[in-house]
């Protein structure tokens, strides 16, 4: 008798034809965009407005300051040290430095200085006034060159303040280019060799999530170039993982499928047409879930957080078309060869075979699926115990921001020269005053309500000449005066802080004064309130947006509720464990405000992933078999590849704590784990046990629910025995 996928020769020579060609379209097409990658710097914009609030009140200021800087500037601090008090010709010697830096062709006006230290006469500065026009990182490079080329005997020197600080970030995500991609490359390489034991299909998947990257990268730089999006270092390190983690996970479920079907087909075309077609709705789910929930970012008012969603939604659609595109082309191409040493034959059977057999063909799953579903309520309610145990201590989680030193996990120039300089004049050393603008005919009212804030030293007028002080004319542009206000506390603590907010009390009481607060304390203030601000509103907007997407993949009201709710369990749980990790074994200083709403948004979006894997499954099995025996082969011959694909994805998020930025290590953390909570724990214990003491009820109102079960009610045995 012939079986169902029996193919004539001309029709097989005709489907390998149609996937030589799409082989080579992606090779020569997606391959020569893979030179997009090394050019993303160039489109890159990592200056501090790049992570501004978009409308708060300090983006605000800092454009209006703008039309009150005569110099458009960038100041970099030459901190010069020695061991001992700092000698008349030394001094004579940094002065002609001073001469010769000014020369050069990125210093704007004059470089100020030497200014022997205040508290230890050891330490001297120069400020160096970098035009902006210049990149500021180029420059900063060229001025420790000519220190270094230039030395003055015995005289130590670095480069720091706010020219310095941008450099180091900008240098900080150099290793996204090579280091990042390749530790994640290696990472899911020997993964992949591992569960497939074969040395060829790794290499097949590898190259599919290459193309992906290629093509990324190169609509990302397109769409950067002409300013459809904007691109920044962590935006592009997240994306290098993010492509190559998705697109590994979409082929690990592709491969699974085809390999199962090659068991039950003879010919190779037959199986990867049935493999396309059962993970094709699946993958489009997966992946449009990824990408509407990352598009969500776009109703945040953060400017990083923002910019990320459309950079990695390109990613994302890349990898999907890569992985149900090239991959299964070039396993049609490879037929079973792809799998050897260990290729999978066919094995003449048609009808599926009773659970009992499908146990047995997997005996690692079908070991732990006939466990689960022995007592699944004794699974489900364990499960969630220890899931909340974990997740009490997420409301102790520490986003309050950080200093710019404390961003760096590796010693800097910048995070060094600033520890010279506070040793040479004081802890104020750093402090950047607030900067108030006001109407001109209030500056008196505004200048006195400013300096009757505690925490206020002295509040000064922008002058018209020379630097701000009491005896100038102030400059007044458009009917405004901008006024610094020097600050008593560091301007990164959490006391400036304070600070800005009661002065914006106090200048807010003036009416008609219009006064607004901003510098590097409200800025700090605004990225907090509006990071708070953000998560409040995109949480909520990506749960219903992949709620709304389960409901019609499911075909049901009730298991899409249930997996939102678990899946805001497994993210509470990673943001617990985090807590413990960060403030008790790695003793950091804090994180970002965005930390959280980053953690939510990737391990919603692509924990997602793995229940669509799995309920997409169980629904399939549940019509053909019942609910019972649906959701035990579903947990049975997916639960190998829900867990390797979270292994991979895990292990690429994990990649990015090889970029030296405190942001990046907490994200990493963050989504590392909770992937693999979600893969190891969620999925394979959690929702199936959840799902069999729920019963048939699960599908409501769908069609699921009403197909009866396959032999006996073993789901009200099993809920009776737990």
């Amino acid at each position: 008798m012939r079986t169902r996928d029996q193919h004539t020769p001309a029709r097989s020579r005709w489907w390998v034809g149609v996937a030589l060609v799409i082989g080579l379209v992606w090779l020569l097409g997606a391959g020569p965009l893979g030179m997009f990658l090394g050019k993303l710097g160039e489109v890159q914009t990592n200056d501090p407005g790049a992570f501004l609030p978009v409308d708060a009140e300090s983006t605000e200021v800092e454009e209006i300051a703008e039309d009150f800087d005569r110099k458009d500037s960038v100041p970099a601090i030459v901190v010069l040290s020695d061991d001992e008090e700092l000698t008349e010709p030394e001094l004579a010697d940094m002065a002609a430095l001073a001469e010769r830096i000014t020369a050069e062709p990125w210093v704007l006006g004059q470089v100020i200085g030497p200014i022997p230290g205040e508290e230890d006469p050891a330490v001297a500065q120069l400020v160096v006034p970098v035009d902006a026009q210049y990149d500021t990182g180029a420059s900063v490079q060229e001025l420790r060159d000519l220190l270094a080329d230039q030395p003055i005997d015995g005289i130590r020197t670095q480069v720091t303040g706010p020219a310095g600080y941008a450099a180091d970030l900008v240098a900080a995500f150099g290793g996204i280019d090579s280091t990042l991609l390749l530790v994640a490359i290696a990472a899911v390489l020997l993964i992949l060799v591992a569960v497939y034991r074969s040395p060829l299909l790794p290499i097949l998947v590898i190259i599919a999530a290459l193309l992906a990257l290629g093509l990324s990268g190169a609509l990302v730089y397109v769409a950067a170039d002409i300013e459809l999006v904007s691109l920044n270092g962590q935006s592009q390190g997240i994306l290098f993982i993010l492509v190559v983690g998705a697109c590994t996970d979409y082929a690990l479920l592709l491969v699974a499928r085809y390999r199962e079907e090659l068991t039950i087909r003879e010919q190779i075309p037959g199986a990867v047409l049935a493999a396309i077609r059962g993970v094709i709705g699946p993958v489009l789910a997966s992946g449009g879930t990824v990408i509407l929930g990352l598009l969500c970012l776009l109703a945040a008012d953060l400017a990083s957080t923002r910019s990320l969603g459309p950079v990695v939604a390109i990613g994302v659609a890349a990898a999907m078309l890569s992985a149900m595109t090239f991959l299964p082309a070039a396993l049609a191409l490879c037929g079973r060869a792809a799998f050897w040493p260990t290729a999978p034959h066919h094995e003449r059977h048609e009808e599926d075979q009773d659970i009992d057999q499908v146990l047995g063909r997997h005996p690692l799953w079908g070991r732990i699926t006939a466990v689960v579903a022995d007592r699944p309520r004794a699974f489900w309610v364990g499960t969630t115990v220890v899931l909340l145990a974990a997740a009490v201590f997420a409301p102790q989680f520490s986003a309050q921001g950080t200093g710019q030193a404390e961003n760096f996990r590796t010693e800097v120039e910048a995070v060094d020269g600033q520890e010279t300089l506070d040793r040479g004049f004081g802890a104020d050393s750093s402090a950047a005053p607030a900067l108030v603008v006001a109407e001109e005919p209030y500056l008196d009212e505004v200048v006195a309500a400013a300096e009757s804030v505690p925490e206020v030293e002295r509040a000064t007028p922008v002058g018209e000449e020379g630097p701000p002080g009491a005896d100038t004319t102030p400059l007044v542009e458009d009917g405004r005066v901008l006024i610094e206000v020097v600050l008593a506390a560091d301007p990164e603590s959490s006391r400036a802080v304070d600070a800005v907010r009661d002065v914006r009390a106090k200048v807010g009481e003036i009416a008609g004064a219009n006064a607004l607060v901003g510098g590097v304390s409200a800025t700090d203030l605004d990225t907090l309130e509006t990071a708070q601000r953000d998560f409040v509103v995109v949480v909520p907007l990506v749960l219903v947006v992949v709620f709304l997407v389960l409901i019609p993949l499911l075909r049901s009201l009730v298991a899409p509720l249930l997996l939102m709710v678990v899946n805001v369990l497994s993210f509470a749980t990673a943001l617990g464990v985090g807590t413990l990790v960060f403030d008790h074994v790695l003793d950091l200083p804090g994180a970002d405000p965005v930390v959280p709403l980053f953690a939510f948004v990737f391990l919603v979006a692509l924990g997602i992933d793995y229940s669509i894997f799995l309920m997409s499954r169980a629904r399939e099995e549940t019509l053909a078999h019942g609910h019972h025996e649906g959701i035990m082969r579903a947990l049975t011959v997916t639960g190998g590849v829900i867990t390797s694909a979270g292994v991979v994805l895990a292990a690429t998020f994990a990649a990015l704590a090889v970029i030296p930025l405190l942001f990046l290590l907490q994200v990493a953390f963050l989504v590392a784990f909770g992937v693999l909570v979600d893969a190891l724990v969620v999925r394979t214990l959690l929702i199936p046990a959840l799902s069999l003491d729920v019963g048939p009820r699960l599908w409501w109102p769908g069609r699921a629910g009403r197909v009866r079960q396959a032999g006996p009610d073993r789901a009200e045995t099993s809920r009776q025995g737990a």
